[in-house]
């Protein structure tokens, strides 16, 4: 005899949300051990800031990475996030996701210095900042309390929107980039996705026997 399996939206919610996010770490895994693999170096298309050549990088700087170090760091931040951003945010993931991505890479491009910029860090302060201050602005608890995990997990990042110099090799502008891209569209998209619930108030029904009819009632009975 078969059996039946219970159909779950939130277990469908959760896998579906891990689709994306497994995707795209897949990918720079794979363009990582391609580039270790064949032994070239995929530095040159990073993000070279007011170059038309490096324009490219927009799109490419975050699957490269300069060592397993560097990668490994960026990896489980890129996954945890971007899987928040699916699964609480999922009617505006890909849409924000889109513009994160292409708006910090944009702003990394004009405000870089003149090296090339590698990783996927500004993406994570994208979806750092744009996650933090969605739940912020929505004012909705569950939302809030994810602000509340990225503040916990995530709250030293914001050391890294300055200049390092112990590391100078740290781009602090790919992660200013990301964070003011997040601000960004946290505000843009304050009105879309998920909302704090609006009350509805509704008036109590009319009593069909108030207590001053059940009064004359009473007092017409003793009377009879």
């Amino acid at each position: 005899m078969m059996s039946q399996t219970t159909y779950s939206p939130e277990k469908e919610r959760f896998r579906n949300a891990l689709v994306l996010p497994f995707m795209l770490c897949f990918l720079i895994v794979l363009a990582f051990a391609v580039e270790k693999s064949l032994g070239v170096n995929f530095a040159k298309f990073g993000t070279q800031p007011r170059e038309f050549q490096g324009l490219i990088g927009i799109f490419t700087t975050p699957f490269i990475h300069a060592d397993i170090k560097h990668l490994l760091n960026n990896l489980l931040s890129l996954f945890i996030l971007s899987y928040a951003l699916f699964y609480f945010y999922r009617g505006i993931a890909l849409k924000s996701l889109a513009f994160l991505w292409f708006v910090s890479g944009l702003l990394l491009w004009l405000i870089g210095r003149e090296s090339y910029h590698i990783g996927a860090s500004g993406l994570i302060y994208a979806l750092a900042f744009f996650l933090f201050f969605s739940g912020i602005f929505r004012q909705h608890i569950p939302l809030i309390a994810i602000s509340a995990v990225i503040v916990f997990v995530y709250g030293s990042l914001v050391w890294g929107l300055f200049p390092y110099e112990e590391h100078p090799e740290i781009s602090w502008e790919g992660h200013l980039s990301g964070a003011v891209s997040g601000i960004i569209f946290a505000i843009i998209f304050r009105q879309y996705g998920p909302q704090k619930p609006v009350k509805v108030w509704e008036d109590e029904p009319d009593d069909e026997n108030p207590f001053w009819l059940e009064q004359d009632n009473l007092h017409a009975d003793n009377t009879d």
